[in-house]
């Protein structure tokens, strides 16, 4: 069967017109020999790393790279050329062969990038990021696909999560816009782990060095009049770059997850010359997430698994292989996309889902505590919760985009929008609540008693949440709540998302 298998795979390589281009984080690809370098629980005999375990990871990860089954394979967080190198062997074992390879020389480095390829690799040279230490150097590869060279880009950007300031991130994206304006009308693929979310548009405060320059969007041409470019606005200028995450549902964008959080950190982005019908261009709606069952586990990526500093052997990576086709026959548009209709949020509450974006129109942000906002529309019966309201406002009008909508504990909420227009500022006084049934409404200067998570009040009493436990008062407080959301969860209940929203009287 095994034999089979590795058959079926070389015919349908040899044979198949299209050219498969993916890029994967493998999640720390460390070999068994020390070298000072290595992140501390890679360094052999210290938390159990051994040959023994490399030779398992090599496995994992060759298994995904073989059923992947890609023509060209980006990879990061390789340690070396010997990790590669043992790699290439693993692939080779299971009937899985790349002829050509080539990797980053960063020195003193923990982690490179890399590439390998069933075509041949006229060159490869470094494009230096910076000399300091930490910062990892862009691959940029020329592969000959049937006589039309074609740039490769191969990125691993610094995480936000350990490396802080979006500054950092500038100095990688301009190197690289450096070198792309080089290439003018050339072909490239630019590609792999850029630590930024395909709509990250908006810099967390403490990450913001920047004046709010996100470098994915603010220094390579990925924006539009402040929007995402789009495949019509790219095939109608030569001067942008199209990232394809835009070519899936809101559902399937995704490489990496967490339960109910899931990042897109993985790219692949292309400039018009990859759509002119010259040379190799991209085949339309190609792109897509691999993401076999054993890449995932419990709701999460299946990443290589480590328990207080040990090992356990087992799992992959923390991210899931992203690809696209690309063909030396003409780039043709399907025409799949449809013009994103304008709805209500009171529409929003007759489906279950959305099958594509729709528009909402000047909605008013009647509430904004961190991360979670309501949104209200003058004549609408109901407001609507977002989960993920960065860069909205409290008190302004906006017209939003609505990528995904989901109902959590009963109660509907938007969990991926973005602003395509911010307008005026607006008094907030007709859109508060009177009624406790208004679900996702705002109510406003309530008093009562507070007691065992209700709130009595002469004859009535409601229940009530505070989302930090800290600021939950004591039995028998009284409390004046200046404002608060109309929530549900088995039953209606109001809730507090901070201390300066109530007093205790």
């Amino acid at each position: 069967m095994k034999i089979f298998i590795i058959y079926l795979t070389l015919i349908t390589t040899i044979f198949s017109s299209s050219i498969k281009v993916a890029t994967y984080n493998v999640e720390n690809l460390f070999d068994d020999v020390y070298n000072g370098s290595e992140y501390k629980d890679y360094q052999v005999s210290r938390n159990g790393w051994s040959s023994r375990l490399f030779k398992i990871k090599l496995e994992h990860i060759s298994e995904a790279i073989c059923d992947l089954n890609a023509d060209i394979i980006a990879l990061e967080e390789i340690e070396n050329a010997n990790a590669l190198a043992q790699l290439q062997k693993s692939l080779k074992r299971v009937g899985c062969s790349y002829r050509y390879s080539a990797i980053t020389q960063k020195k003193k480095s923990s982690i490179q990038v890399a590439i390998l390829s069933r075509y041949l690799i006229r060159s490869s040279r470094d494009i230096v990021v910076s000399r300091s230490l930490g910062f990892r150097n862009i691959l940029d590869s020329v592969i000959d696909i049937d006589g039309y060279p074609v740039h490769i880009f191969v990125n691993h950007w610094k995480s936000r999560k350990y490396n802080g300031y979006e500054s950092k991130r500038i100095r990688y994206a301009k190197a690289l816009k450096k070198r792309l304006e080089q290439l003018k009308e050339r072909e490239y693929i630019i590609l792999g782990d850029f630590n930024t979310n395909y709509n990250d548009f908006k810099l967390d405060k403490r990450i913001d060095d920047t004046n709010g320059r996100v470098a994915l969007f603010d220094i390579l041409p990925l924006k539009y009049n402040n929007k995402p470019v789009d495949k019509k606005t790219l095939l109608s200028s030569k001067s942008y770059l199209y990232d394809l995450w835009y070519e899936l549902p809101y559902a399937q964008r995704y490489s990496g997850k967490f339960y109910r959080h899931t990042s897109t950190l993985d790219h692949i982005i292309l400039p018009y010359s990859m759509f002119d019908g010259k040379g190799v261009d991209y085949v339309d709606n190609s792109f897509g997430v691999f993401k076999p069952k054993y890449l995932l586990s419990k709701g999460a990526t299946n990443r290589w698994q480590i328990k207080n500093h040990k090992h356990l052997a087992k799992g992959y990576s923390d991210h899931l292989p992203i690809y696209a086709l690309f063909d030396i026959k003409p780039y043709k548009n399907s025409n799949t996309a449809t013009k994103v209709e304008s709805k209500s949020i009171d529409y929003l509450y007759s489906v279950n889902s959305l099958s594509r974006a729709i528009t909402l129109k000047d909605v008013v942000v009647l509430l904004k505590r961190g991360n979670y906002a309501i949104l209200k529309q003058k004549g609408a019966k109901k407001g609507i919760f977002v989960y993920g309201a960065k860069g909205l406002e409290e008190g302004r009008i906006y017209d939003v985009e609505v990528d995904s909508i989901s109902t959590y504990h009963g109660l509907k909420e938007i969990n991926s929008l973005h602003i395509i227009k911010s307008k005026s500022k607006v008094s907030l006084e007709e859109f508060y609540s009177d009624d406790f049934s208004d679900i996702n409404g705002v109510v406003r200067d309530v008093s009562g008693v507070y007691k065992n998570g209700y709130l009595y009040m002469d004859n009535k009493k409601i229940a009530i949440y505070f989302k930090n436990r800290k600021i939950k008062p004591k039995n028998g407080s009284k409390i004046k709540i200046y404002y608060a959301h109309i929530g549900y969860y088995k039953r209606v209940q109001l809730v507090v998302y901070s201390k300066k929203d109530f007093i205790l009287e």
